[in-house]
């Protein structure tokens, strides 16, 4: 189970160090369900990575994931098949109190629709309802937890159009 809040951001976040960088390829399979496939490589090593989405909650919080590791051959013949440019992210980590971790992404650097988002994952409903942003307020002042078309799966569509459309028998 995938439990986290959502936030747009300006940039990385002022005055923290990040604790573990990524650089990230990852494209969509089908946007419902969501199938991704993801490319993540830090410190010299890159995972594969095959992730089922289920359907979110009411109020966005929660949803079943399932990721698997997958090998470089399988990863590159979905990208192939995927016949699109895959999303490019930088993914900075960074350890907040209480155990939690700040992932701040930018996404598409350089291009037209680059954009920064943040995400606190939790392990449970309850506690991310109560987390307060503390001195990240400002930072994470747009929160857009659960809001439509606020999904990586949103922006794959909107930017590089969902495959599944070009298979649909009307």
């Amino acid at each position: 189970m995938e439990i986290e809040r959502k936030w747009l951001v300006k940039g990385w976040p002022q005055g923290l160090a990040p604790v573990k960088t990524f650089v990230m390829r990852q494209g969509y399979v089908t946007t419902r369900p969501t199938v991704r496939i993801r490319s993540e490589e830090s410190e010299g090593k890159t995972d594969y990575i095959l992730c089922f989405k289920g359907k979110a909650s009411a109020d966005g919080l929660a949803r079943e994931e399932i990721e698997a590791p997958i090998d470089p051959a399988l990863f590159a013949r979905l990208e192939a098949f995927l016949q699109r440019p895959l999303i490019q992210k930088e993914q900075r980590r960074y350890r907040l109190e209480g155990g939690l971790v700040l992932e701040v992404n930018q996404v598409d650097a350089g291009q037209p629709g680059e954009f920064f988002y943040a995400e606190v994952e939790f392990d449970s409903e309850d506690a991310a309802r109560a987390w307060q942003p503390g001195e990240l307020a400002e930072y994470l002042s747009d929160e857009v937890t659960g809001a439509p078309g606020q999904s990586m799966a949103a922006y794959w569509c909107a930017t590089r159009g969902d495959l599944a459309d070009e298979y649909r028998v009307e």
